[in-house]
């Protein structure tokens, strides 16, 4: 089950998403979030 979180980023990485969603690899700015943060986590990177 999902649940709703609210971020707040800088405008330079929105237009990166966004550039991310026009390229057709994401279906929205959540699904490009939710694999960042898998891929982030997956990594050990923290």
């Amino acid at each position: 089950m999902k649940q709703k979180l609210s971020i707040t980023v800088e405008k330079k990485l929105i237009s990166k998403i966004e550039a991310k969603l026009k390229q057709g690899l994401f279906r929205n700015k959540s699904h490009v979030i939710e694999y960042a943060i898998q891929e982030f986590l997956r990594n050990g990177k923290i």
